[in-house]
């Protein structure tokens, strides 16, 4: 088995305000892939607030923000256990963000 980051982003950081029936709708897709033994971190919600965030890059040269090269928000990720990057997809796709509009990147993870 392999293992995957799945990496939620949101276009506004007014989409960012789930309901209570959309956080349940999400721990059951959480909930789902748990049960089959597949989630791997249940990551942690990154917070889209100005200021919370800053990018060094080289020569020790600090900017504001996560990523001034995107439009999007990165809002959290979980690592979810699997054969390929197919089936990561697939867990991916039943995830409720993109009912708001958001999207999924899924990207493999080199573990030792």
């Amino acid at each position: 088995m392999k293992e995957f980051a799945l990496i939620f982003r949101l276009k506004d950081i007014s989409d960012f305000k789930p309901s209570p029936e959309q956080m349940q709708e999400r721990m059951n897709w959480l909930g789902s892939i748990a049960a089959q033994n597949k989630l791997v971190d249940k990551g942690n919600t990154l917070l889209p607030i100005p200021g919370s965030a800053k990018t060094v890059k080289p020569n020790n040269v600090v900017t504001d923000g996560p990523y001034t090269e995107i439009k999007e928000f990165i809002s959290g990720y979980i690592v979810v256990r699997a054969e390929n990057i197919d089936e990561a997809v697939e867990m991916a796709k039943g995830n409720p963000v993109f009912k708001i509009g958001g999207n999924i990147e899924v990207r493999e993870i080199l573990v030792k």
